[in-house]
């Protein structure tokens, strides 16, 4: 059983993941077809179970990690259909540029970025609960 700050702060982040998948949703969303085991977005009632786009996030402890602890971003695109380079990085670029700027307002109480990890986008910062 989890406490009630973590469950607060995970409901939040849950909330700005599903606004940025909307808007990856929108914006790309119908340039590749989706794999045949995803249903079309909006038809699961949740986000991270249809459409294009799961988008979401990992604790890491940041072993090894010049940042330290944070929360790993993940973007994944669900579909069998080969996706260049060049709109993968696009799409990651975009994603790590919304979740920060959303942050302050998803989490005005507590100080969180984005950091360039290796090749891994993280948010860092007051993770405190």
């Amino acid at each position: 059983m989890r406490g009630r700050g973590v469950q607060d702060f995970e409901n939040r982040m849950k909330q700005l993941f599903d606004r940025v998948d909307g808007e990856l949703e929108d914006r790309w969303g119908n340039e590749y077809p989706l794999h045949p085991a995803r249903t079309p977005r909006g038809r699961s009632g949740n986000p991270e179970s249809d459409g294009l786009f799961n988008v979401g996030a990992t604790f890491s402890a940041g072993y090894g990690s010049e940042h330290g602890k944070g929360y790993v971003i993940e973007m994944r695109m669900v579909t069998l259909d080969h996706v260049d380079r060049q709109t993968r990085e696009e799409v990651r670029a975009y994603t790590a540029r919304r979740v920060s700027e959303l942050l302050p307002e998803y989490f005005p109480d507590r100080h969180l970025e984005v950091v360039h990890d290796g090749n891994l986008f993280k948010i860092t910062g007051d993770l405190s609960l």
